[in-house]
């Protein structure tokens, strides 16, 4: 099975041979839980998103890469902010490449469907953020989580 490896600040990590913008979606529904997959390729939770494709806006990457990783329609109502550390890197072992972190975090809030399982997810679930440390997760994607939970406040919603 292809494997995503991240590394972070590593000095044995591979050197960056591609760039690739990505979004991802805080997803959080009447309740405050945040919506969250179990993913197949590393085994760590994470929030859905994914690589732009050619012909669609960050915000249409945000809603499409969430619905095919979750089965939950979604609309962008605001934003968490741009990540874009090149200390930290993602081998695909399918193909060795290595991208340079670059990924747009959105604020969405549930329109319609029911959490289902993808290739790239091998569960989704709504989870209260008190629960969000039993979770394993990669420190990026943890710290994109917690400027989301401490910001939230002062961030703009749509």
């Amino acid at each position: 099975m292809a494997r995503r490896i991240d590394f972070f600040d590593d000095p044995a990590a591979p050197p960056a041979n591609s760039l690739v913008p990505s979004a991802n979606a805080v997803v959080v529904n009447d309740a405050g839980e945040l919506l969250l997959i179990h993913r197949t390729d590393n085994d760590n939770w994470s929030l859905p998103g994914g690589a732009m494709e050619a012909g669609e806006s960050m915000t249409d990457c945000a809603v499409r890469e969430t619905f095919e990783e979750t089965g939950i329609h979604v609309e962008v109502v605001g934003l968490v902010g741009i990540y874009t550390d090149p200390r930290h890197v993602i081998l695909y072992t399918s193909n060795n490449e290595v991208r340079q972190e670059f990924s747009i975090v959105y604020i969405a809030r549930p329109l319609g469907g029911e959490p289902t399982p993808s290739d790239e997810s091998r569960e989704v679930v709504w989870v209260a953020p008190s629960a969000l440390n039993g979770l394993t997760m990669h420190p990026s994607m943890r710290l994109r989580i917690e400027h989301f939970l401490t910001r939230a406040g002062k961030l703009h919603l749509g």
